[in-house]
């Protein structure tokens, strides 16, 4: 196990160099950093541009593409990292508060959504062809048909919109539909924290729960129907023990492959549901970024996308041990 890990860390490495050099050509050319620094300061001298040019490592051609990447590298590396272009205000700051808030939206709603979604896969798996698997299979399949744009809109509607108008006093149905907190509040306030994070939670719940629910039941079904288990029954060994110490660690690996995947790619934010929302993660930290064309602030965003995904994926191939120990790392 440590040689399989110290080997894919090393591995890791130079993944994640190709990676962000890659990352690093394609946002030079999308968003021409030079250009969008002149948009947010017009009254710019050229002093200011070359200086702005040369902390950034913003050099012309192929040659000065690698060496303008190893340039931010080294900046990266050392916590040198050059200030943002609309602001020139540090960037740490700032992706630190959306990395922390998008953690705690994405990663509550995934564990709602793999919660609750593999409880019902269960549920419908052991009665296939009921009215219950039926019931549940129907219900997954509405709810991952609804754009979270769309059940973001309607929950905003009905828990910020209607329920104020039909029941005024009822305030524990009265959501806010923007933020982190209420406008000038200070310090930390959990109540007024969750109540900002409910309805976005439920949008990303819906479409974890409805993934996990499909992913689960289908995993299970292919188990329940495998040779070792039957011969598990027909030791006399209990079904609830057949269940949950061989059908279920068998069932959960494709659940751990996919759950892995989420919770990378969720490190990037929830883009859709965010500026919904208007919520101050990673997703809208992005978008703001992209917007302004802000090099300074979309590569560090970059890093931390890609060194999750590949950090997730490691900790989902040492899963794979622990569940079925016929896997060798």
């Amino acid at each position: 196990m440590f040689r399989f890990v110290a080997r894919r860390l090393i591995w890791a490495v130079p993944t994640l160099m190709i990676v962000t050099f890659l990352v690093y050509v394609a946002i030079r050319i999308g968003t021409n950093p030079v250009a969008s620094y002149l948009r947010s300061n017009q009254r710019a001298s050229q002093a200011n541009i070359d200086e702005y040019i040369e902390s950034n490592g913003l050099y012309e051609g192929f040659g000065g593409y690698i060496k303008g990447y190893f340039k931010w590298l080294g900046g990266f590396v050392t916590g040198d990292w050059p200030n943002s272009i609309k602001g020139n205000r540090e960037v740490w700051p700032n992706l630190k508060d959306a990395l922390g808030n998008s953690v705690r939206l994405a990663g509550i709603g995934a564990a709602l959504g793999i919660i609750v979604g593999c409880t019902f896969g269960v549920f419908a798996a052991l009665r296939p062809g009921s009215l219950r698997d039926g019931t549940v299979n129907t219900t997954a399949l509405v709810m991952l048909s609804i754009p979270p744009f769309v059940s973001a809109v309607i929950l905003q509607m009905v828990f910020a919109v209607y329920t104020r108008r039909w029941w005024p006093d009822a305030t524990w149905l009265h959501f806010p539909t923007s933020g982190v907190y209420p406008p000038g509040n200070r310090g930390f306030n959990l109540s007024a924290m969750i109540e900002h994070l409910t309805l976005p939670v439920i949008v990303v719940a819906i479409q974890s729960v409805a993934v996990y629910t499909r992913y689960m039941r289908a995993s299970l079904l292919d188990v329940l129907n495998s040779d070792y288990l039957r011969t598990a029954r027909s030791k006399g060994i209990n079904e609830r023990r057949v269940l949950v110490r061989h059908a279920m660690r068998n069932a959960m690996l494709p659940i751990v492959t996919l759950a892995a995947i989420d919770f990378g790619l969720l490190f990037g934010g929830l883009i859709i549901t965010e500026n919904i929302f208007e919520y101050p993660g990673m997703g809208r930290f992005f978008l703001n970024a992209y917007g302004n064309g802000d090099f300074p602030e979309l590569m560090p965003w970059m890093v931390i996308v890609v060194l999750a995904v590949i950090m997730f994926n490691l900790l989902a191939d040492m899963s794979y041990a622990f569940l079925d120990p016929r896997i060798r790392l």
